[in-house]
């Protein structure tokens, strides 16, 4: 792709997620949101790969018709309230349309499906856009709406994403499948808290962004797809496996990592509203998520051969992205000593 189809392409992502941040009228955000879906697929079909195609084929389906429920959603509440803002959406059918619309958007469970197979088809840098800057914009209408959105089906769907997100990534190989289901299973998370603590659901929200970024650019770094390529690339490039290992851990959540920081804030949050036995459920379903952490650490750590490599010692050279990688892992280390100041701030 020329680098004016890519400004282009990417100035558009941005346009349309600002759009759908700053309107508090329907139509504008239904505007923003197709802009964004639009915007994306160029990025997606540069391959020019079958796969590739059909990735964008599945990912504009699946978009256009929750933006036509979004929009037949906020049609509905118009004609019941006289009303297009979006915090007045007082008519049941229209707040549960608006959160099903949303979770197709951001691939929650039971509405997932999608997920893993598009991440499958496309590069890694694309995969970075799909699994970060595009979860924003719904993610934005959520918080927006949390006050006004039915408790128990998003308790429900968050239970579900938990779970299914740890599950469904025990089997794969293919490491974009592994991060779509970590995806899964960390909006589960956010969704879970977001009705009793929607500064709870922004800092995990940050978290994730951080710790999803960090991960997909040693990959794009390492040029790794696979569990195979991933576990011969430490002699390659010994100090980006060891970035790799803090990020692995950081996103299965274990102590003293930045990723233990959320999930602990929301179990806390969870048990004080006197939800002990939903709390117990979420940290449950962690241990399935935490298992192919462990087990990508256990291929990159302890499977190397001692045989001397033949090739470039990739480490040796230099790096662009070198400045902004030790920000990205600093910030996965080293921000659970500060949580009382983030809580505060939030």
């Amino acid at each position: 792709m020329s680098p004016y189809m890519l400004s282009m392409a990417l100035s558009s992502l941005s346009i349309g997620t600002l759009t759908t941040f700053i309107s508090h009228h329907w139509f504008l955000v239904w505007i923003g949101l197709e802009i964004n879906t639009l915007a994306i697929l160029p990025l997606m079909t540069q391959q020019q790969h079958p796969r590739a195609v059909e990735s964008a084929t599945k990912y504009f389906l699946i978009q256009a018709s929750a933006s036509a429920l979004i929009l037949f959603a906020a049609m509905i509440n118009a004609w019941a309230n006289g009303e297009w803002s979006i915090l007045n959406m007082h008519t049941l059918m229209s707040s549960v349309m608006i959160t099903i619309a949303l979770a197709m958007k951001l691939g929650i469970a039971p509405f997932h499906l999608w997920l893993p197979d598009v991440l499958q088809g496309l590069n890694l840098f694309t995969c970075l856009i799909m699994s970060t800057w595009q979860k924003l914009a719904p993610m934005a209408l959520l918080i927006l709406m949390h006050n006004q959105l039915n408790t128990q089906l998003l308790m429900l769907m968050a239970l579900l994403s938990a779970l299914i997100g740890g599950w469904g990534g025990l089997n794969q190989t293919q490491l974009r499948k592994i991060m779509a289901y970590s995806s899964i299973a960390h909006l589960g998370w956010m969704l879970m808290v977001i009705t009793f603590s929607p500064h709870l659901m922004t800092l995990n929200l940050m978290i994730y962004l951080v710790l999803t970024t960090s991960m997909f650019m040693a990959l794009l770094i390492l040029s790794a797809h696979n569990i195979n390529q991933l576990s011969i690339s430490w002699v390659k490039n010994p100090m980006m496996m060891a970035i790799i290992l803090i990020i692995l851990v950081a996103l299965g959540g274990l102590p003293p990592t930045s990723g233990f920081m959320p999930k602990w804030l929301i179990l806390l949050e969870l048990i004080k509203q006197g939800m002990t036995t939903v709390a117990f459920m979420m940290s449950m379903t962690t241990l399935l998520s935490l298992f192919f952490y462990i087990r990508l650490s256990y291929m990159i750590s302890l499977t190397t051969s001692h045989n001397m490599s033949n090739s470039k010692f990739n480490w040796r050279f230099k790096n662009k992205t070198f400045m902004l990688m030790s920000l990205l892992i600093i910030l996965s280390l080293m921000l659970l000593p500060i949580t009382p100041l983030l809580t505060s701030v939030m």
